[in-house]
């Protein structure tokens, strides 16, 4: 193998490496996200774990819904916190990086919530509902979860890659994502993104 070749194959060896060690993914690694046109999409593979967005760069998703994981009977959808800066989580109890992480999203729950945001889940690969609802219960989880075990409405987030979980991704009151993140996060990676959408006005 040529000195060439050999570098190329230490580079993908090292992308891949970082994917499996941030997130519980299951094959196809992380890919890039962009805003395309009038919509959000994710494309182009790549390596990235987390990427942000200039306020002109950004793109609505459109709107969601699911049944509740707490709440029998109940729907939830996106549009029903329209004007509202959204911290959307996709995660499972069976994910280590997901259990890591509860505690920061729960903080940042408390921390959004009287400034007009919330964190709102999405409960994927708990085939036993009852498993994630003890979860939540034991960890003190106040915000939403949609419960989605396989993961439809990764389509009406522009097609994110649904094999690393979790992800995070940071909608300003619009709706638009302006971080997306394809790995554990802490309380400081929500709340640096977020906080500042917060205390901006709602757009009239």
């Amino acid at each position: 193998m040529s000195s060439t070749p050999r570098r190329a194959a230490i580079a993908v060896a090292a992308v891949l490496t970082t994917v499996t060690l941030t997130a519980c993914s299951s094959g196809d690694g992380a890919r890039n996200a962009v805003a395309v046109g009038g919509t959000f999409q994710f494309h182009s593979p790549g390596g990235q774990t987390e990427i942000f967005y200039d306020e002109d760069q950004r793109a609505p998703l459109p709107d969601f819904s699911g049944p509740s994981l707490m709440d029998e009977g109940k729907e939830i959808s996106l549009s029903d916190f329209d004007g509202e800066v959204v911290v959307l989580n996709a995660w499972g109890q069976w994910c280590a990086p997901c259990r890591a992480e509860v505690d920061d999203l729960q903080i940042a729950q408390e921390t959004l919530e009287p400034l007009g945001g919330t964190v709102l889940g999405i409960n994927v690969r708990d085939y036993n509902p009852t498993i994630a609802q003890d979860f939540k219960l034991d960890n003190g989880v106040t915000y939403p979860s949609i419960y989605d075990p396989p993961f439809r409405t990764a389509a009406a987030l522009g097609g994110v890659p649904t094999s690393v979980i979790p992800t995070t991704i940071v909608l300003d009151r619009e709706h638009r994502p302006a971080a997306v993140f394809l790995r554990e996060v802490d309380a400081d990676d929500i709340l640096d993104v977020a906080l500042p959408l917060a205390q901006e006005a709602p757009a009239p």
